[in-house]
């Protein structure tokens, strides 16, 4: 069973494969947090917490005169703001009366089987193969007022949890939401690290690791999206914790808008991790009989350290969040237009690029931007979603059946979500952009953004994107967004609903990706927001890859794509081999060393053809066949991060292998070359102790080259890099 419940029905535990999650209903109803962690003996784990006499921490009025009762001191399962526990809290509630005290109540609960979905919003699924029940708890606020149904969804063989909230007002009046968040968790006791994922444009998810202390750490986004800046993913370890030992927790937020992530140690040494929207872009009028769901949090545990946790959300997202044809089949090696061209190119130029990409072995031609409207710079033309037949000099469908001829797919990018000043649909709709009625508007690379919480405006563009992609044959749609949201309004709400214009633009977003996705299920997109800008696990849901980075520097993609890596598979990471010296870094590196980045991830170019000499044309169609070769290998074996590209001192590597362990593909790429070097040992991972393997024609124990380790000789050129296939003999 996955749900467990005590006699008294009021000591829930959760259990999958290797975790447990406990909560019970104390004496006056408060729901209280006992347990996340390894499974172990149904137990009431309530017996770990501490009651005693807290000074300047107030006492339940239901509690009379035990003075040793206090919420400022209790595990909470869901914490309200106002009533006695200053920490922070997971709902904070406007009342009719302009108070915001709120204390919840346990009322009832209900075990349904298989996993619960959200109106309008990304979850995991239970796929064939996976067990899966849903717990509902429902709180009530001891006005009457409303009720906190609170999600849990149990899919035991994943080693998944999964939360969400939905506030359901059952008064007469309109209460007002200010923060609701999807999980929150209280630890008694520990002293744990936060690692965390910072960056910027082009630099995105770096790896950071803190000691949690006394006080607040938290990361967040208040941009619109998830933002490049920090990324909707936690993890809490243990001081000790390694890869591949000690207690980790994940959290990861199914949400692509602003959000929050916060981590608070206490005066009594307890943490509490708390996950949910930011709620300084949220307030939320929740009239009579209506409801609101706060997005799902995915939450997993290893007692292995960090890189089981990943290996968890890996599985769990290919194959329980993405969805469709394409989270299953070979995705096409494909060649995007940008950086071979950018905005230069006419109809001929794009064939003469396809064409000499089919003569490599590329399946995909990408047209990106600039092809329609006036778009020949990025000042013009955005929202203007008409087919450029002047530059083209010739049809979308002209252009598509030529690259079809060739034997190539044929892609092609939009963003729909921008609109320029100089376009004829903001000449004509000047309201649909988000901008503040006299106040001059913020740009962002000369562009603005439409109202996507307005379902109007959701139409007009889905209307105009649907007959371009009808008017030719294309089987990939690259989704972009190119700017944060600021000047947040909506003429659509009324003053006293502009709080949820951040939110309602979201579930816009979501709206429109599911509708493209029911009308055109055999195509493949891809999410991107000027690279990593909207790299989270709510986008998966509808695209199941998302172009990485804008920096396709490969030794920049390193770190980036490690970071990528604790908490997304490597099959939705979009990645590129572009042209040297690379674009953004002007670095010089081996084309090799492009590809063995950029094939742990989804693969492609992006370069003009032509530019390459034969021995490079030759040496990519090698890269082509080799992906292709290796392709299960590297899309769905399990992978394992085996040093830190920031870090280290000569060759950074990692490695991917059969969840049978029958056969290994190990890569590295030297990141310091010295003269009369030391040598570099890399420990594999993932192989059976007994058996004995293949690398390069000799021979090794299992268990050698995972305790002892490969030796990797020194590098004799800058930036070089090695792709080792290990077989089970």
């Amino acid at each position: 069973m996955a749900i467990l419940l005590n006699d008294a029905n009021t000591l829930f535990t959760l259990q999958t494969n290797h975790m447990m999650y406990q909560m019970k209903k104390d004496r006056y109803g408060v729901l209280l947090h006992t347990c996340f962690g390894k499974r172990g003996s149904v137990f009431d784990y309530s017996y770990l917490i501490t009651y005693a006499d807290r000074g300047f921490s107030g006492n339940p009025y239901d509690a009379g005169d035990e003075r040793t009762y206090s919420l400022d001191a209790l595990p909470q399962e869901y914490p309200t703001y106002g009533n006695g526990d200053y920490r922070s809290p997971a709902l904070k509630v406007f009342y009719p009366d302009g108070s915001f005290s709120c204390e919840l109540k346990f009322l009832s609960f209900k075990i349904k089987k298989g996993k619960y979905s959200l109106p309008g919003l990304p979850a995991l699924y239970a796929g064939e193969n996976t067990n899966a029940d849903t717990l509902i708890i429902t709180l009530e606020d001891t006005r009457h007022l409303f009720y906190v149904h609170l999600y849990y969804g149990v899919l035991e063989e994943l080693d998944i949890i999964t939360r969400a909230v939905c506030i359901e007002n059952h008064s007469n009046d309109c209460i007002y939401l200010k923060n609701v968040q999807s999980a929150c968790v209280d630890y008694l006791h520990g002293s744990f690290d936060l690692h965390t994922f910072y960056g910027r444009h082009v630099k995105e998810r770096t790896y950071q690791r803190t000691p949690i202390v006394h006080g607040l750490q938290s990361v967040g986004s208040t941009r619109g999206t998830s933002s490049h800046q920090y990324n909707p993913f936690l993890i809490l370890s243990d001081r000790e914790t390694t890869e591949d030992s000690g207690n980790c927790y994940g959290f990861s937020f199914l949400y692509s808008g602003d959000f929050s992530g916060i981590a608070e140690h206490d005066q009594y040494n307890q943490t509490r991790i708390l996950l949910g929207i930011h709620p300084d872009n949220f307030t939320w009028a929740l009239n009579p009989g209506c409801c609101f769901w706060a997005p799902e949090v995915a939450m997993a545990y290893s007692d292995s350290g960090l890189g089981s946790l990943s290996r968890i959300y890996h599985k769990a997202f290919r194959e329980n969040l993405c969805r469709g044809k394409w989270k299953s089949e070979r995705r096409p090696v494909l060649l995007n237009s940008w950086e071979g061209v950018y905005f230069d190119f006419n109809g001929d130029k794009l064939i003469e690029m396809a064409k000499n990409a089919a003569e490599l072995g590329v399946e995909l031609f990408v047209m990106d931007d600039g092809w329609f409207g006036k778009r020949d710079l990025d000042i013009s033309g955005l929202g203007d979603w008409a087919v450029n037949e002047e530059k083209l000099g010739c049809s979308l469908s002209r252009v598509s059946d030529r690259i079809h001829d060739l034997g190539m797919q044929f892609g092609i990018w939009f963003e729909p979500e921008g609109i320029n000043e100089d376009s004829d649909l903001y000449r004509t709709h000047p309201d649909w952009a988000i901008q503040i009625p006299g106040k001059p508007p913020c740009r962002s690379r000369y562009q603005l953004l439409l109202d996507f919480s307005r379902e109007d405006v959701r139409n007009y563009i889905f209307e105009h994107i649907c007959r371009v992609l009808d008017s030719a044959q294309i089987e990939y749609l690259k989704w972009d967004l190119n700017r944060s949201i600021s000047d947040i309004y909506s003429a659509a709400l009324p003053p006293d609903r502009q709080g949820e214009a951040a939110h309602r633009y979201v579930l816009g977003v979501y709206d429109m990706l599911e509708k493209l996705n029911k009308r055109y299920p055999d195509m493949l997109i891809e999410g991107c927001s000027g690279g990593g800008g909207r790299f989270d696990a709510g986008m998966l849901y509808y695209t199941p890859q998302i172009w990485c980075s804008d920096d396709t520097d490969a030794i920049e993609r390193l770190s980036i794509q490690y970071g990528t890596s604790f908490g997304y598979p490597v099959s939705t990471m979009g990645s590129h081999v572009s042209k040297c010296p690379n674009e953004q870094t002007g670095r010089i590196t081996p084309l090799q060393t492009r590809a063995v980045t950029a094939m742990s991830g989804t693969f492609g170019y992006e370069l003009d053809p032509a530019e390459m000499n034969a021995y490079d044309k030759e040496a990519v169609k090698a890269q082509i066949r080799q992906f292709k070769k290796y392709y299960d290998l590297i899309q769905y074996g399990n992978y394992y991060r085996l040093t830190n590209p920031d870090t280290a001192e000569s060759w950074h590597g990692w490695q991917f292998a059969a969840e049978d362990g029958s056969e290994a593909l190990l890569c590295a790429v030297a990141l310091q070359i010295h003269p009369n070097g030391p040598g570099c040992w890399l420990k594999l991972k993932g192989l059976n102790s007994g058996s004995s393997y293949l690398v390069e024609g000799k021979e090794y124990p299992g268990d050698v080259l995972m305790n002892a380790g490969l030796l990797i000789p020194p590098a004799k050129l800058e930036y070089e890099s090695i792709q080792m296939y290990i077989t089970e003999k």
